[in-house]
């Protein structure tokens, strides 16, 4: 059953973990109403990242995210058709946060900038988002650095 009431969830400081992450992300895929998420001391706006709120750029950074917002924000992002520059500089994503982005960009074909500048992402992590640019031409600006590659 899809909730149709609730609009604002804050489960900020929670211990929700990766799997909690993934399975908020994949509920955001069918709930329509939910509009804010706050997982990590910083409420993400839903609406925006999944393109139901049409806008071509979000500005996420310096906002303390985390590898379970970078979770959500994949999931949401993965099948927007509008949003054209994302913005997470300055937050801790982290190795996690990049693969599931790099999933992401696997699927979104409309996304030309990613801005991953100082978000603690390892050689790992961007292993994950250069192998999803194998096969997506869109992106045409990627910002990586400030990170923990080689």
């Amino acid at each position: 059953k899809i909730n149709e009431a609730l609009t604002t969830l804050n489960l900020g400081w929670n211990t929700i973990g990766v799997e909690g992450a993934q399975h908020i992300g994949e509920a955001l895929k069918i709930n329509k109403m939910l509009t804010s998420l706050d997982l990590d001391g910083h409420a993400l706006p839903i609406l925006e990242l999944k393109g139901v709120s049409a806008v071509e750029t979000i500005e996420l950074q310096g906002k303390g995210l985390t590898h379970l917002s970078g979770i959500v924000i994949a999931s949401c992002i993965s099948s927007n058709l509008v949003l054209k520059s994302l913005n997470l500089q300055d937050n801790e994503i982290g190795d996690t946060g990049a693969q599931h982005i790099g999933e992401a960009l696997k699927i979104n074909k409309a996304l030309t900038t990613l801005k991953l500048f100082d978000n603690k992402i390892g050689a790992e992590g961007a292993q994950h988002i250069g192998e999803a640019l194998k096969s997506n031409m869109v992106p045409t600006s990627l910002i990586l650095e400030k990170n923990l590659v080689g």
